[in-house]
């Protein structure tokens, strides 16, 4: 063979185009929303803050899709980004807010624990498509390990708060699963901007009514608290988490946020001074061997 006709092309694969990756970075930045609202509260009351946090987002959401000319959706396509809306825009960032006045981060947390269970149940029965048992056990035996650590975190005690965390867990899977499913054919970050543009008008609603009800002391930490769970929390966070989930499934992504409880309790040791156990290494093993299997179960 003449060495001047024979050519290697070797081509650069971006770690963006991969759905694992994507969905990991999304679950890394939604680790911190928990402390970020924490922090938001920290100047505003309850009901500020979620609504403040999904205007703002719907803000920025809104001028990304006149600045690149987005396209309409598809008529077939509004049922599902009404449940995102309702479920991640709106429902999910004001029970989980509640919720956090008076339970601990890692309290909180069990809610992130059981959302991969949840979420991959209903996408499985939207779909009919179902994953194999292998799968299950696995997300099973994930959820179960975060479940037993973050509620050990509190000896096992339910809070009140335990109610608004269920109702979250719900509703923020439902729009998990829609979005997901919505991702395979249009790409993330428009699901996650027409899903907080149509939950705008009612967190524009329930910002005009708390905003004078409730004090309002913009510290720094208050700030920066709400830029992050605004701007990343229920926006850029979710450009990746879409965009993972429409590129490798929705049940297999959503195993990988088994993860982000762990995730969440380490911000909660290093900026919020909560007390960390020494069961999280061993918890942190379980977790990551659940999502490799979860990760390569033939779905």
């Amino acid at each position: 063979m003449d060495a001047r006709h024979s050519t290697i092309t070797l081509t650069r694969i971006s770690p963006l185009s991969n759905g694992t990756f994507l969905a990991a970075l999304g679950v890394a930045t939604f680790s911190f929303s928990f402390p970020g609202t924490v922090w938001a509260l920290d100047g505003f009351g309850p009901w500020s803050a979620a609504g403040v946090r999904g205007v703002l987002a719907a803000l920025i959401a809104a001028a990304a899709l006149l600045w690149t000319r987005a396209p309409a959706p598809a008529r077939a396509d509004w049922p599902a980004l009404l449940v995102v809306a309702a479920g991640c825009g709106i429902g999910f960032p004001l029970l989980t807010t509640l919720a956090l006045q008076t339970s601990s981060t890692a309290h909180s947390a069990v809610v992130i624990g059981l959302l991969p269970m949840a979420t991959a149940t209903i996408a499985a029965l939207r779909t009919r498509h179902f994953p194999s048992a292998v799968f299950w056990a696995a997300a099973g035996t994930g959820a179960l390990a975060v479940i037993v650590f973050t509620l050990s975190q509190n000896r096992g005690r339910p809070t009140v708060a335990d109610l608004y965390l269920f109702a979250a867990l719900l509703i923020c899977a439902a729009g998990y699963a829609e979005g997901g499913r919505v991702s395979a054919h249009m790409p993330g970050w428009r699901v996650i901007a027409w899903g907080v543009v149509l939950a705008a008008p009612v967190n524009l609603a329930v910002s005009a009514w708390a905003l004078p009800h409730e004090p309002v002391h913009l510290t720094a930490k208050a700030v920066v608290g709400m830029a992050y769970i605004a701007a990343i929390s229920q926006f850029g966070s979710f450009v990746l988490w879409y965009q993972g989930m429409g590129r490798i499934g929705v049940p297999r992504a959503s195993q990988i946020q088994l993860a982000q409880p762990l995730l969440t309790l380490v911000w909660a040791v290093l900026l919020l001074g909560e007390h960390l156990t020494p069961a999280a290494p061993v918890t942190a093993v379980v977790v990551l061997a659940c999502i490799v299997v979860t990760q390569r179960a033939r779905a």
